[in-house]
């Protein structure tokens, strides 16, 4: 019989539980078989997908659809998880049936760098917690952009776009892949929207994250990457990616 802990299992697994509950979960995996193997079964599965499948990306359009779909959608009762059912077929016989069933929904899902996704999220929730936010508060991107172009190192584009919704607040430097980071902050409603911009990422991007509720959009122009991080909805956070792509050509360097 499943134990109740199981949907817990593939949270921890995702990396989508805070410190105590994963600690939790992990006093639990030591007593309970059923978990242990639950576990065991769906990493070696995700390992087995990354190693062997091959890989399509989904259009931004596309993504954005898929996780707008996933945010509106209504609570009911869950089905088994995909993997169990990739796993069955698998230990079957049936390999190749069993990934082409379930890579169409896993391709639209970049095979992002978890570090970098869990270091932006952990940076985000870092500055929220400890009010750290803003080191220069400004809505005049003319002193917001300078300020960054002398603390961080790196000028990336700086916009107000209030009458779209994305009031800008001021700015501050922080850290992303253990690199100087130029953060300009913005306000949409009462939520709070970090981004991030450093130069010299020479890993692949991914498109669209999602972790602890918070959605990430990445994008690249020039030598800086870029990433906005926020829990507002997934088209708005696309929205302002947008109108920062549209705004000046970042050079890097001021």
């Amino acid at each position: 019989m499943p134990c109740d802990n199981e949907t817990l299992v593939h949270a921890y697994l995702d990396g989508a539980l805070d410190p105590a509950k994963a600690l939790e979960v992990e006093r639990h995996l030591e007593t309970c078989i059923e978990c242990a193997a639950t576990l065991e079964q769906a990493d070696t599965m995700r390992r087995l997908v990354r190693s062997e499948a091959s890989y399509h990306r989904a259009s931004p359009e596309l993504a954005a659809r898929v996780m707008g779909a996933l945010d509106d959608e209504t609570p009911r009762a869950a089905p088994p998880p995909w993997y169990r059912n990739v796993w069955t077929g698998v230990s079957g016989g049936a390999v190749a049936g069993a990934l082409a069933a379930s890579l169409a929904f896993l391709a639209v899902l970049p095979p992002a760098s978890e570090a970098l996704v869990t270091d932006v999220t952990n940076a985000h929730l870092r500055s929220i917690a400890s009010e750290h936010i803003i080191d220069v508060a400004s809505t005049d991107r003319h002193t917001v952009k300078p300020w960054l172009a002398t603390h961080a190192d790196l000028s990336p584009p700086v916009g107000d776009f209030t009458r779209e919704g994305f009031t800008l607040v001021g700015g501050r430097v922080d850290f992303v892949d253990g690199t100087r980071a130029a953060v300009t902050v913005y306000r949409h409603g009462r939520h709070v929207i970090n981004v991030f911009a450093w130069t010299n990422y020479e890993g692949r991007l991914p498109d669209i994250a999602t972790r602890n509720g918070y959605h990430i959009v990445f994008w690249r122009q020039g030598n800086l990457a870029f990433c906005a991080i926020s829990d507002i909805a997934l088209d708005d956070m696309l929205e302002l990616s947008r109108l920062l792509k549209a705004a000046t050509m970042p050079d890097g360097r001021e």
